[in-house]
């Protein structure tokens, strides 16, 4: 496959400091308090909550990991939670073991209480030691790192689609789709690498979810959160066939499947959780140029992107200015196993880019979408 080459637009840390810079003056609410009533939206007042930091700064190092971010869940075929970070160290940013991707289990049930974990993924891993990157690369100039994009189940099999950097973070070689048959505890490559400049550079970090009607629905965008988003489906027992994820697109005056790819909504998507959910479909993502996390409930994912009501759950906001709903350097957003319309579990990160004391993933509730 013929390498692509994406010219970083932005380093990561360059990325969230210009999030930060970028929504500094544009927070569309007044503060409130933690656990308090979150400013009114679309769906009327939210009422959000910080539930618990679930790993990284600020918790108690577990299975060696003192610093990561993204918290990527998924319901694993056995039924537990397997949680899906991105860089992470063993001290701090920048510090000792560094891995990318790496996985927690938790079989938490009352998401109320907190997420906890009790066991890490990889080849060798136990409840009790480092939790190690889940296949071997070295991070050096040419894979720079390897971030998971979302983890899907579809009956025994766990699918995992990971971004390829290099030579510089921002910078996509390709992303490609692992697979699981052991409930995520080991990974293998499927052969199925997607180019870099595919639907023109906007399937480099996806999100998808089953539907009832056997297919897979994914929307992509690009990595450095300065694109609109596209949509794609493929058929669930076809994942690894590069030519079954077929583009929904507008032509000769309407939308359809297999048409040219279109964009089907503008602006500058960051990362993306969509998931079937209460019998509708839920897309939460970060809001790079509105420095937010929004969400949409849809009826399908080929709806009118554009009309649909759109929801803000967490603002960003300066760092010592923060609330339960205003939250400093935020990205991410991905829901948690067990959440519902009503009751909707977040795993969000955090990096302070300042002095990288701050860079974890917290769970967040949010009550009253719907």
């Amino acid at each position: 496959m013929t390498e692509q080459h994406t010219p970083p637009l932005i380093t990561r840390r360059g990325m969230l400091r210009g999030a930060l810079a970028l929504g500094a003056g544009m927070l569309a609410a007044p503060a409130v308090g933690i656990g308090a009533a979150a400013p009114a939206s679309a769906a009327g007042p939210l009422t959000v909550s910080r539930i618990t930091v679930l790993a990284g700064t600020q918790s108690p190092v577990q299975y060696g990991i003192g610093a990561t971010d993204l918290g990527i869940p998924a319901r694993t075929p056995d039924g537990r939670m397997l949680f899906m970070f991105g860089d992470t160290w063993a001290d701090g940013v920048g510090g000792a073991n560094w891995r990318s991707p790496v996985a927690l289990y938790s079989s938490t049930t009352n998401l109320g209480a907190g997420v906890t974990f009790n066991g890490a993924a990889g080849a060798g891993a136990n409840t009790q030691g480092t939790a190690p990157q889940l296949w071997y690369y070295p991070h050096d100039t040419y894979f720079t790192t390897v971030i998971p994009s979302d983890v899907i189940t579809i009956g025994s099999r766990m699918y995992l689609h990971a971004i390829v950097n290099g030579p510089q973070f921002g910078a996509v070689r390709w992303t490609e789709l692992w697979k699981s048959d052991d409930n995520g505890a080991t990974w293998q490559h499927t052969g199925l690498q997607f180019p870099a400049d595919m639907a023109g550079g906007k399937f480099q970090c996806i999100t998808w979810g089953l539907g009832n009607d056997g297919y897979v629905y994914i929307y992509g965008t690009g990595f450095q959160r300065d694109k609109g988003i596209v949509l794609y489906r493929v058929p669930s027992n076809s994942m690894t066939t590069l030519s079954a994820y077929q583009p929904w697109g507008f032509a000769n005056g309407s939308w359809g499947w297999g048409k040219p790819v279109t964009e089907v909504l503008s602006g500058g998507f960051g990362e993306m959780c969509l998931r079937p959910l209460g019998g509708k479909w839920i897309l939460t993502w970060f809001n790079a140029p509105a420095y937010r996390i929004d969400a949409m409930v849809l009826n399908t994912p080929t709806d009118n992107l554009y009309t649909a009501t759109k929801t803000t759950l967490l603002y960003g906001s300066e760092w010592g200015q923060e609330d339960a709903s205003h939250v400093a350097q935020l990205y991410g957003g991905y829901i948690i196993p067990g959440s519902t319309l009503s009751d909707l579990h977040l795993s969000v990160s955090q990096w302070k880019t300042a002095d990288n004391s701050v860079y974890h993933s917290e769970q967040f509730r949010v009550q009253g979408l719907v």
